[in-house]
């Protein structure tokens, strides 16, 4: 089994930035594809962002483009969201994903963190 664990969430004022961090461990596969969704009260899980296993490519949703950035270091499984600009509705439990393959879509995986919540205040 996969072990996805995410950090760095918090409360933070409109126009700042926070960093989050999902650490993967367990069981080692060739190739995956890491995203971050998350779920604010009242409404569904959504996609933020998704990043190929080599880095290369990276998707994001239209919400966030411009002031969110996926990185990944596979040397230490850890995927990081770095997060710009934030806006209140940006408040939300965000999520780590793992899906297996390659392709960057929006479609989660079947791996999840627990989640950590990001709490923007006006």
């Amino acid at each position: 089994q996969v072990q996805l664990v995410e950090s760095g969430g918090g409360l933070v004022q409109a126009g700042g930035s926070l960093r989050l961090s999902c650490t993967a461990s367990g069981r080692a596969f060739s190739s995956y594809v890491m995203g971050w969704f998350r779920q604010a009260p009242g409404k569904e899980r959504e996609f933020v962002a998704a990043i190929s296993w080599s880095g290369g490519t990276t998707r994001y949703a239209d919400s966030v483009k411009g002031r969110f950035t996926i990185s990944r270091d596979n040397a230490n499984n850890t995927m990081y969201l770095q997060m710009n600009s934030l806006k209140p509705e940006d408040t939300a439990v965000y999520y780590c994903n793992l899906r297996l393959g390659f392709r960057v879509i929006t479609t989660p995986g079947n791996y999840w963190g627990q989640g950590t919540q990001v709490t923007v205040s006006t």
